[in-house]
């Protein structure tokens, strides 16, 4: 009897995944634990193995394809075996990737007024929509239920609501024609003046992965739905730079793991967050400012898929060495693409680090729902006075953003010169 693989799921809160090459073709042999198809999520990356032994009888969901986590995504058995119960609809590939030949529902919706955005949770319980259509639709104020659904059990995907969007949205709510369409489009067009277009090969289109896709869905709505401010600080590094050369030259004796400048930043933000609680929250329901005990730590990390911000969950409990070793960790699994999604949500506060670039100054973007992020700047020489003369120092600077609905400026001024005092005096921090 052939078996179903199903789409795995990649996290406890990870709902659909995106197929983005199959290894395997119809007609293979494969053994259980084989490489079928690459998957991602929002997040990361992964691999799907075989939890069958067979022929690959049938494929259900080509390369791009959303498909919710549990369900079929191929069929193998013997030669010859049926799959139409495997099938996610009971209909082949054919008829659940169109997205143009779908019926539409012969179900007459009445005319009702949807306040703008739309909201979707408000529509017709009976139709079946992905998040990501969902928050589409949101963004582009298009009715969902006039979108041709394209994915399993006739459910609307992303695409649907692009389509819409793009091909078949008049100037209504909602994405509905009116009469001022109609006229419009039965008056004669005025021919435009020829444009030169660039040739095909002067360029390249880069569809955007759903890890990238994701990333700029948060950042467009951490600045649209957030009232940010950055304030930029400084502070003198010549202890931490001098400990941190102690530590390396006894690493081996001392049996250290490698611990890096930014594991001293992360350090001292897990103990200075305890003092200042408004930074170390989330703002949820719009109104409601929510205190954590404990700082879980996110640290953003660059990946040749994009940003990713794994977290180091209840940092202030754990010493330098332990988090020099799981921040070296976890950014290993994330830029190889193998990161647990759940270990990418759920942090308190956000550090970034720019510093080995070369940036001397930058605005961090707040990562939502969170009140604050710092950004970590790279080393410049200044003076300062001491004994009646300028002496050069190495400044290290500090940009930390914060949400101003829920932090004012005074409150994150004390933040930083906690922070910066325990940064300078870093050896009595770690007695305490």
């Amino acid at each position: 009897m052939a078996s179903g693989v199903l789409m795995p799921k990649a996290g406890i809160t990870v709902e659909e995944c995106m197929i983005t090459h199959w290894d395997k073709k119809v007609g293979d042999l494969v053994k259980v634990g084989d490489i079928l198809f690459s998957y991602e999520t929002d997040k990361a990356a992964f691999e799907c193995e075989s939890t069958a032994e067979g022929e690959l009888l049938e494929i259900f969901f080509e390369d791009g394809a959303e498909v919710p986590v549990l369900v079929n995504v191929c069929a193998i058995g013997k030669a010859g075996e049926d799959v139409s119960a495997l099938r996610p609809d009971g209909t082949k590939i054919a008829d659940v990737s169109s997205s143009t030949s779908a019926p539409q529902p012969e179900k007459v919706m009445a005319d009702i007024t949807i306040a703008a955005p739309i909201a979707v949770q408000q529509v017709n319980s009976e139709l079946k929509i992905s998040p990501r259509a969902r928050n589409l639709a949101e963004k582009t104020y298009v009715d969902p239920r006039n979108a041709a659904p394209s994915g399993p059990y006739g459910r609307v995907i992303e695409q649907d609501i692009r389509t819409l969007s793009e091909n078949g949205k008049g100037t209504g709510i909602g994405g509905k024609v009116r009469i001022e369409d109609l006229n419009a489009a039965a008056q004669p067009v005025a021919a435009k003046p020829a444009v030169p277009s660039p040739a095909v090969n002067e360029y390249t289109d880069i569809k955007f992965s759903k890890i990238r896709s994701a990333i700029a869905q948060a950042m467009s709505t951490s600045l649209s739905a957030s009232a940010q401010l950055t304030h930029h600080h400084s502070f003198d590094a010549t202890n931490i730079l001098a400990l941190r050369k102690g530590l390396k030259e006894n690493a081996e004796r001392l049996r250290l793991p490698n611990i890096t400048l930014n594991d001293f930043i992360l350090f001292a933000v897990s103990r200075t967050l305890l003092n200042h609680p408004d930074l170390n929250a989330h703002i949820v329901d719009g109104n409601v400012l929510r205190r954590f005990r404990d700082v879980h730590l996110g640290v953003a990390i660059d990946t040749p898929r994009g940003l990713m911000v794994p977290v180091i969950f209840y940092a202030n409990r754990k010493s330098l060495s332990e988090i020099a070793v799981e921040a070296k960790e976890l950014a290993k699994q994330a830029q190889a693409g193998t990161i647990n999604p759940d270990l990418l949500q759920g942090g308190t506060f956000t550090v970034s680090n720019l510093g080995a670039l070369g940036v001397e100054m930058f605005t961090p973007i707040l990562n939502p729902p969170q009140t604050g992020i710092l950004g970590v700047c790279n080393i410049v020489n200044r003076l300062k006075e001491a004994g009646g003369e300028y002496k050069p120092y190495p400044a290290m600077g500090l940009s930390i953003t914060y949400h101003h609905r829920a932090v004012d400026g005074a409150p994150e001024a004390r933040f930083a010169q906690e922070l910066i005092s325990n940064l300078e005096n870093f050896s009595i921090l770690l007695v305490k």
